[in-house]
């Protein structure tokens, strides 16, 4: 396929894309009491979303333009994580994970492989060199520890082993006897033959006709296939004689061109970095001290005094420059600061109840204690969409798309490099942030002389928070080990283990075509291993390969893979680590037991893993 292929394939996923974000906006706001017409309803839009994803996934993999490649990724996680949600739903609604919708495939003329959750192929190959020096220092510590990867052969009994040389031998003995008869029935074959040719003579024509066919079908195989070849040349589907002995070399020549172009790609980007921020980095700075330093003499007229500078972790001079009157920002922070004193005096009241409670002894626990549940969704009051943490991010990755990318001319980018455009954009606001640090160093020193000289005050330096001693005393043992020191105790207690290439594909198994006509006459359906295979991508695989979906969508906090021995639920949990280039712990009880004794033993093992 060429460029513009996958072009194409970008262009109809946004298009299909902004056609379900409108009819999402039309009909998800209305609550709706029917039942089977919110399930069809969710569950087309599950599928339409399972096919942009397809799409996009597919565009992003093989597209040559980083900047290209940028946006769909925006987009891709969006459509990741809008997936997650409406299985979420569909889960709620029917009080299953497992779902039979063969009924809308066949009206929608699709099959089952259609909605088959893709595995995003960046989720490995965009840490490809880390995984393979992992895995290089894993095979160093395993055979430097002596350990075996493989469990050990189970030795057999004197009995059972001869009774399998017993079995190999007669087996042997009757191949032997075998092949002695039929080399007496070849033998006295050969004799009848031969008696039968002296008795009625040589025959030269029956000679000469022998050595034609075979001469004949050897030239009239080499013909047929020299003509295959030149049809295949012909059509384009197989390189010249000439080209193919080149091939290796300028295959190795495009990975090369490819690597330096990347490298180029990071030097165009710092280029075009230090010339704004010498350019304009000037401008930007006396810009921000002009607006920063009329914000505080607006304050002090309007509220008597000087403002108190924003912290970092509040954004610093952003919550000033902000879209606010002084009065805001002067409320604000003054709210922020009795929230802080608050929060203070009831951390403070709740250390004193518990130390009173401890004191008093343990009261007993009422029975009919009320317990939060989430709100359960009925027919009667009607059904509504939930609020969604990513339809702002495919709303954002859309308009981007119609902006930036839907009517652009590429006729001149033949080779589809970067647009430096572009990156000046996205490097401005990068220079602005810096510059916006230094800034709130110097107008913070500044501010503090201003209150000096005018108010004859100084500014309350906010205390930072400690940590509490038990805390402290935990993870001192930690800080000062690197993160190879902790994989390599891992790896050598065996509490880390070295997972096995396997896909998920692989775990092979077949939809289910019967669910609904099952269901139809009261009978629930038996779910079929493409359901599993199903629910292990969209719970285990896709919510661990992105960050942005893994911080944003529904939580899934574990999975519980249950069944007799041998029907891969191992296989399951090793194709999710090849999937997503996950480390692979076992913790489990056996595994851990007399490794780290005591409850402070736990706790570190806990601190080791969670920092590896």
């Amino acid at each position: 396929f060429s460029i513009s292929t996958y072009n194409k394939i970008w262009t109809d996923a946004q298009k299909d894309l902004d056609i379900q974000l409108r009819r999402e906006r039309e009909e998800f706001l209305q609550p709706e009491k029917d039942h089977v017409k919110v399930f069809k309803l969710l569950a087309a839009s599950y599928i339409k979303y399972m096919q942009i994803f397809r799409n996009l996934e597919t565009a992003h993999d093989q597209l040559v333009h980083w900047q290209k490649r940028k946006v769909i990724r925006q987009v891709l996680d969006g459509v990741i994580g809008r997936i997650l949600e409406m299985k979420k739903e569909m889960v709620e609604l029917e009080n299953s994970e497992f779902h039979y919708i063969d009924n809308i495939l066949e009206d929608l003329k699709l099959l089952p492989e259609d909605i088959e959750v893709p595995i995003p192929r960046y989720f490995v190959k965009e840490k490809l060199e880390v995984l393979q020096q992992r895995e290089k220092i894993l095979d160093q510590i395993l055979l430097n520890a002596g350990l075996q990867t493989q469990k050990r052969v189970k030795a057999m009994t004197f009995e059972e082993a001869i009774k399998v040389i017993q079995v190999a031998e007669r087996a042997r003995q009757g191949r032997c006897r075998a092949a002695f008869m039929k080399q007496i029935y070849l033998q006295e074959k050969r004799e009848r033959q031969t008696k039968l040719q002296v008795q009625m003579g040589p025959n030269p024509d029956d000679a000469a006709t022998c050595i034609q066919k075979v001469w004949r079908g050897y030239i009239q195989r080499k013909k047929t296939e020299k003509m295959r070849e030149e049809e295949m040349i012909f059509l384009g589907m197989s390189l010249p004689p000439h080209l193919k002995a080149a091939s290796i070399s300028q295959m190795r020549a495009g990975q090369i061109n490819a690597l330096q172009g990347e490298v180029q790609e990071r030097h165009e980007e710092v280029i075009i970095k230090e010339k704004l921020r010498e350019m304009e980095g000037l401008n930007i700075k006396e810009t921000l001290q002009d607006q920063i330093g009329q914000c505080f003499i607006e304050c002090r007229h309007i509220i008597g005094r000087f403002p108190d500078y924003p912290t970092k972790e509040t954004g610093g001079s952003m919550a000033i420059l902000s879209e606010k009157t002084p009065e805001q920002v002067a409320a604000e922070l003054a709210a922020k600061k009795e929230m802080a004193l608050q929060k203070k005096k009831q951390t403070g009241k709740k250390e004193k109840e518990g130390g009173n409670e401890k004191t008093k002894g343990k009261k007993p626990q009422k029975t009919g204690k009320k317990v939060s549940l989430p709100a359960v969704k009925t027919i009667k009051e009607g059904w509504k969409m939930a609020p969604s943490n990513f339809l702002s991010i495919l709303e954002e990755g859309n308009s981007q798309y119609k902006a930036v990318w839907q009517n652009r001319d590429e006729g001149w980018d033949f080779l589809q490099d970067h647009d430096p455009e572009l990156i000046k954009e996205e490097k401005r606001e990068e220079v602005e942030e810096e510059i916006r640090v230094q800034v709130d160093e110097l107008m913070q020193q500044k501010l503090e002389n201003l209150k000096l000289a005018v108010d004859g005050e100084k500014s309350d330096k906010q205390k930072k928070g400690r940590k509490s001693e038990k805390v402290r005393a935990a993870m001192m043992s930690l800080v000062h080990r690197t993160i190879d020191s902790l994989y390599r105790e891992l790896v050598e207690e065996g509490l880390l283990i070295k997972a096995k290439t396997v896909n998920l594909s692989d775990y092979v198994g077949k939809y289910s075509y019967l669910g609904t006509t099952l269901r139809q006459v009261d009978i629930e359906p038996m779910p079929s291993l493409a359901d599993v295979r199903q629910l292990i991508a969209l719970y285990g695989i896709l919510p661990l390969g992105s960050q942005t979906v893994h911080e944003k969508a529904p939580l899934v906090k574990a999975l519980l893979l249950a069944g007799p021995a041998g029907v891969g639920k191992k296989m399951l949990v090793h194709a999710i680590c090849t999937e997503t280039g996950a480390n692979l712990f076992n913790l489990s009880a056996s595994n851990v037991a007399g490794k780290y004794p005591g409850k402070n033993g736990l706790q570190m093992m806990l601190h080791m893993v969670l920092k590896v």
